[in-house]
């Protein structure tokens, strides 16, 4: 898959995601927000809760479902981005948050065929 083709897959995921969410009641804060550890894909709000959200988008379920994605390294690159985005937004530093999943799988027209939103995923240590 070539870097447009993923990334325009990635783009109508977080789409998805962002629907889904909003859907529940959650307020959106930011979307790929980037630092040198790597990339929040959105940044929600659950009440008062700040939620950063990984969103991983597949066609179809041959290589394995989209919420199995998630390696460790990737893990710890999500908890280090959440880290920074704290300390680059102090306002929000003193909210509780968590790492949500939202993991979506797209049949080959785009149309969702199955999401599911896991919460508080990762933790540190």
């Amino acid at each position: 898959m070539s870097p447009t083709t993923r990334r325009l897959l990635g783009d109508a995921g977080e789409r998805h995601a962002r629907r889904h969410l909003q859907a529940k009641g959650y307020v959106f804060v930011a979307a790929n927000w980037r630092c040198n550890a790597g990339e929040v894909d959105l940044v929600m709000r659950d009440d008062e809760e700040l939620v950063l959200v990984e969103v991983n988008t597949r066609r179809g379920e041959e290589m394995g479902r989209a919420e199995e994605a998630v390696s460790p390294a990737q893990a710890r690159r999500l908890l280090a981005a959440a880290d920074a985005f704290l300390a680059e937004h102090p306002s929000l530093d003193d909210r509780i948050w968590r790492i949500d999943l939202v993991a979506i799988t797209l049949d080959g027209a785009g149309v969702v065929r199955r999401l599911v939103h896991l919460e508080n995923v990762l933790t540190e240590g």
